[in-house]
């Protein structure tokens, strides 16, 4: 089959070339993929790679949905219908899955990460991780829907939900994450102020539904937060960048707000301001991710139509590179899909 394998660190390390059809084990089946989201993560892999346990080579991609190819009998599975995958094959023992949060799962098994992933024809994973969509489902939405979506869903609703008449504050729109973050806190009927360095964004993401939108090239990001919310500061801030906003983000709290997490995409060592945390008793959660129970919340609603991912560009897999390379250069305003005719 036809793959994009990283064969060493780097740009000129990922080959899209012939690899070894996966051969499914007897609790897998085996998904031909129609469709894969890009996500930084990719990125991540394919550059550093620090802190993951893995081989290489490895087959790239931790989001895809496609057509069932194989399937054990009893799954509940059939060959011919399309399916979503779950992309933690979680061990289902240790306390975090038995306590349904696979997320945090002691023995996860990530695909693209710690095993062969979705930039391919082929992938097989355990019939645990695959979930069924309709038959009139777009592939292709589907693909990029997994990663966006439900750590987006966590991270909004995970520990202290958003509840409709709070304000929360986006950390740079564009990426996917942050687009399903506005997508569905406008759904939970939240307030959204939003952040970009671009005004092209910042206009995208007004006509989507956002109230306010601050460049932080020219604005001072907490002084305008302020003059947004009369001086009090938003409920919540949602942050992947890191370093270079945290500071803002934090000033842009109000008393008692919570700041979630889930990148640091330009440094991971803030300064933790530590009185400002405990004096106006802030909160901050880290996020990655979400549990199997998210991703078929998600789910139900994608297939309902309820949500549905913003695609910014769609790349065969034989131009994955193009498409790195605009994830890379962050000139995106949703997902980046690979699709695999």
């Amino acid at each position: 089959m036809k793959a994009a394998v990283l064969e060493q660190r780097g740009r000129t390390g990922l080959k899209v070339r012939e690899f070894p059809r996966p051969e499914p084990r007897a609790d897998e089946a085996l998904l031909r993929v129609h469709a894969a989201g890009l996500n930084r993560v990719d990125l991540y892999m394919r550059d550093s790679g620090a802190g993951i346990t893995h081989t290489l080579p490895i087959v790239q991609g931790v989001e895809a949905a496609g057509v069932v190819a194989h399937a054990p009998a009893g799954s509940g599975l059939r060959v011919g219908q399309k399916a979503l995958l779950f992309s933690n094959a979680f061990c289902g023992r240790c306390r975090y899955c038995v306590e349904g949060d696979q997320t945090l799962c002691l023995n996860a098994d990530i695909m693209g990460e710690h095993r062969h992933g979705t930039f391919a024809e082929y992938i097989a994973m355990p019939t645990k991780c695959f979930l069924p969509l309709p038959d009139d489902a777009d592939l292709v939405a589907a693909g990029a829907t997994m990663v966006a979506h439900v750590t987006a869903w966590r991270m909004l609703f995970g520990k202290r939900a958003l509840r409709a008449g709070e304000t929360v504050l986006i950390v740079g729109i564009g990426s996917g994450v942050a687009i399903a973050c506005l997508q569905l806190a406008l759904m939970a009927g939240a307030r959204a102020i939003i952040t970009s360095s671009s005004d092209e964004k910042i206009t995208r993401a007004l006509a989507m539904g956002a109230s306010a939108g601050i460049n932080y090239r020219t604005e001072k990001v907490s002084q305008r937060v302020l003059e947004l919310t009369d001086g009090e500061g938003v409920d919540m801030v949602l942050e992947s960048s890191g370093e270079k906003s945290w500071a803002e983000s934090l000033r842009s709290l109000r008393r008692g707000g919570r700041l979630v997490t889930c990148g640091a995409t330009t440094g991971s060592n803030p300064g933790a301001d530590l009185q400002r945390l405990f004096i106006r008793q802030l909160e901050i959660y880290g996020s990655t991710g979400g549990s199997l129970h998210e991703l078929k919340q998600v789910v139900t609603l994608f297939a309902r139509g309820v949500i549905k991912p913003l695609i910014d560009r769609c790349y065969p897999l034989d131009d994955i590179h193009a498409a790195f390379d605009r994830l890379q250069a962050g000139e995106q305003f949703g997902k980046l899909v690979i699709t695999i005719p």
